[in-house]
């Protein structure tokens, strides 16, 4: 069977599963979800040791070292991922609720219910853990799933989706509702994104180039998960203290995933407290790219060009600039910013209003780190993504998410005129 066979034969298999599940009970799936996590703790060596020989791989091919962290499993992700699945377990189920119920005047009843999208198409690079997250929320929302994992995460994503589908088949699940694509070539995902009479949505979760391609070819509606362009800027009126603790927190908790900080803007009238706000993360080993003035804080600094202010490093690198007030600050985050996740430090609600009002992005806080944009901090128990898109979903994509609707509507004999 050649690749175009295989995808089709895979796609076909999801829409027939996804009919099975579309009413799968609540009761089913907090047994297929408790069998997951047995057969996670159980297995986990083996998870390690697949994620072994991707690392080994990835080094071997000279992966770059922000990639090679969003692909390294431990033992500490193994528990994040089991309490990802007690969450999403836990949570109140998305399907058939009543969104909007009214009457008409003529009698008719008219009701708004949640349903699921159907097959889902998650194409993702480096990061093994989507594998688990897409399979629970696809499962919650009583959709079908079809996985594409990225070669340099192959070995611990197949792994893992031998667990899932052992789990799923222990819990009495219909068959094929969670699939993997059994090869890393690239055309599996151009024969993929052709398939729009099986597949409901496609949602991609990786680089530039990938959503870029995914965007251009896919003939099925996409959920895009952009770069994560997201930035920091300290107010005249922000409280020091709170700001050097959310600057370092943004850039280097996890400088590699994209809610990290990439640009850090601060205000004119606090020149004087610039480097007391750049050096806590300096002295961490991250290095600084700044504009004029900045460069004259310290010689190590470096000059930040226009390329800067619109690069997602996902390292130990941050670009800096001073700007001139909270409508300074915005003008830069519209010019330059992915529409992902900007904070705003500051001890005046006005001050806030206006860069909320002034700001697109789909995550905005206030005196609290970028790093908040995830699904389990929003208490979606985990994401597929976090999408820039207006429609259908901005923000963290959790199980709710991943829903639709119908109307019902009931009559008593109505006949229109």
């Amino acid at each position: 069977m050649n690749i175009l066979e295989t995808i089709k034969e895979l796609s076909k298999k999801a829409k027939e599963a996804s009919i099975k599940i579309r009413v799968l009970q609540k009761e089913k799936k907090i047994v297929a979800y408790q069998c997951l996590k047995k057969n996670i703790e159980k297995n986990k060596d083996l998870i390690l040791s697949s994620n072994k020989l991707d690392i080994q791989n990835a080094i071997k091919n000279d992966l770059p070292k922000p990639l090679i962290n969003r692909l390294k499993f431990t033992e500490e992700s193994i528990v994040s991922i089991i309490k990802s699945i007690t969450e999403i377990k836990n949570q109140t189920d998305p399907i058939g609720t009543v969104l909007e119920d009214w009457e008409q005047p003529n009698g008719l009843k008219f009701s708004k219910i949640s349903i699921p999208l159907g097959v889902l198409g998650v194409i993702y690079e480096s990061r093994p853990n989507v594998t688990v997250d897409a399979s629970c929320l696809a499962l919650k929302s009583n959709n079908a799933l079809i996985l594409r994992g990225g070669s340099d995460s192959y070995h611990t994503s197949k792994q893992l989706v031998d667990i899932i589908t052992e789990s799923f088949q222990e819990a009495n699940l219909p068959k094929n509702i969670i699939q993997m694509i059994p090869t890393t070539d690239r055309e599996a995902v151009d024969h993929l994104l052709a398939m729009k009479d099986y597949v409901n949505v496609i949602i991609p979760r990786g680089g530039k180039s990938l959503i870029k391609k995914i965007n251009e070819k896919s003939k099925i509606p996409v959920i895009k998960h952009l770069e994560g362009l997201c930035h920091v800027y300290v107010d005249k009126e922000a409280d020091i203290e709170i700001a050097k603790n959310i600057i370092f927190n943004s850039k280097l908790r996890r400088p590699e995933i994209c809610g990290a900080a990439e640009t850090l803007l601060i205000d004119s009238s606090l020149k004087e407290k610039a480097l007391e706000l750049i050096e806590p993360i300096y002295k961490a080993g991250c290095i600084i790219k700044g504009d004029d003035f900045i460069v004259t804080l310290n010689n190590n600094f470096e000059r930040a060009n226009d390329e800067d202010w619109s690069t997602e490093y996902l390292d130990k690198i941050i670009s800096v600039k001073i700007v001139d007030g909270v409508i300074g600050a915005t003008e830069h985050i519209n010019r330059y910013s992915s529409n992902h996740t900007e904070s705003i430090i500051t001890e005046n609600d006005q001050t806030f209003v206006n860069f909320y009002n002034n700001i697109d992005s789909a995550i905005i806080l206030k005196n609290a780190s970028t790093q908040f944009a995830d699904g389990g901090e929003f208490g979606f128990g985990a994401e597929i993504g976090i999408s820039t898109d207006k429609l259908h979903v901005r923000g963290p994509v959790g199980a709710k998410h991943l829903t639709t609707f119908k109307y019902i509507v009931h009559g008593n004999g109505q006949a229109r005129a």
